[in-house]
């Protein structure tokens, strides 16, 4: 992984095959990132994405092994028991031009993986377990 620093953000580059969630949560713990948005566009594989079932409060997972583009990633930082969670939601894209996405477990990199994270510098956005929808959802304090 490489990065530069450009005042509270970041340029992210996650190298082939270096996992991203992984990379991108190790990165916001070491800087310190409690709260953040990020963006990213490569070329990633060995993808686990999945599409939340609200019924049986769980996870429909779709595993691609293949090379896929990598359109959109967006996604957020907040703080989830103690330390930096990251949410990211993901379009990806084949060579004959269809597209997938949902929710992100992990994904490689493949050839390239650059990301933007922008850094709130707020320690006060946190996520915490919502027993109706069975997920850690967002709690915000209005400061």
């Amino acid at each position: 992984m490489q990065f530069q620093k450009i005042n509270h953000s970041y340029i992210v580059h996650v190298e082939e095959g270096e996992k991203v969630m992984q990379t991108l949560t190790n990165f916001c713990i070491e800087k310190g990132i409690h709260s953040a948005q990020i963006s990213g566009i490569g070329a990633v594989r060995n993808i686990d994405i999945g599409a939340y079932d609200i019924t049986n409060k769980d996870y429909i997972h779709r595993i691609f092994e293949e090379i896929l583009e990598l359109l959109s990633f967006q996604g957020n930082v907040a703080i989830k028991d103690g330390e930096p969670f990251l949410h990211a939601h993901i379009t990806l894209g084949t060579h004959d031009m269809e597209v997938y996405g949902g929710h992100l477990f992990e994904m490689e990199v493949a050839a390239v993986g650059e990301f933007i994270i922008h850094d709130f510098q707020n320690k006060n956005t946190l996520r915490q377990y919502n027993d109706d929808i069975g997920l850690a959802t967002l709690k915000l304090c209005n400061l």
